[in-house]
């Protein structure tokens, strides 16, 4: 009777741990956020185990059934498309349910895709935020006016499509010439990690549209 967290590679498949490989291979069921993009990485390590969909659709739905198979003594490995479950993606309310109702939950070490931005950013790592996506619209003013005054380094999410209007409008509340760097496809092969002020970002996303999962890291304030 055991939940096991486990961390997927962000891109590239060799990084996943000997450990995680092992847990997959002896779990009774594997949990997926999406089992076609899972497929890819367990074929890659020869792991065939059922496998159940669970997701932001249906999480609520299937906690109560998951918890008593738990409960039952079954074994199940939880498993994101990429990154540490629970870290802008599904998870929490797995683990918060099983902790409630004493099923023991371990959640082993690996990628998550805001640790190496930070790192490579060349942005001040020793006290930072990470603020994941921000809301797209109740509530998106109020959170870049609490952003212009954080004093650490801040860590975003986010997407392609609403990269631009999101370095104008931090531009906009932090100010223009804030130090940032935006990283781009970590672990790839096209990985990019672009340094400049929020409004040399924007000019330059404008330009050239962006493509792939986005990291952004932000000098906190002066």
């Amino acid at each position: 009777m055991r939940l096991y967290l486990v961390p997927s590679p962000i891109g590239n498949l060799g990084d996943i741990t000997y450990r995680a490989v092992e847990v997959l291979k002896n779990a009774d069921v594997i949990l997926c956020e999406d089992t076609r993009t899972s497929q890819v990485l367990l074929k890659h390590y020869n792991i065939q185990k059922p496998l159940t969909p669970y997701h932001q659709h249906n999480e609520h739905k299937v906690l109560a059934h998951l918890v008593e198979q738990l409960q039952a003594g079954r074994t199940f490995a939880l498993l994101t498309d990429a990154g540490t479950p629970g870290i802008s993606d599904p998870g929490f309310l797995l683990l918060r349910e099983c902790l409630r109702n004493n099923v023991p939950v371990e959640c082993l070490p690996g990628a998550t895709a805001f640790v190496p931005a930070l790192v490579q950013s060349g942005i001040p790592s020793n006290r930072f935020v990470f603020e994941g996506f921000l809301p797209i619209k109740k509530g998106r003013q109020t959170a870049m006016k609490q952003l212009a005054e954080e004093e650490r380094t801040i860590i975003l999410y986010e997407s392609p499509h609403r990269l631009v209007k999101t370095l104008q409008e931090l531009a906009t509340y932090l100010g223009p010439d804030r130090e940032a760097a935006v990283c781009r496809e970590l672990t790839k092969m096209f990985e990019e990690t672009r340094k400049g002020t929020l409004q040399e970002l924007a000019v330059h996303y404008e330009v050239t549209a962006p493509k792939g999962e986005i990291v952004m890291v932000i000098a906190g304030k002066p």
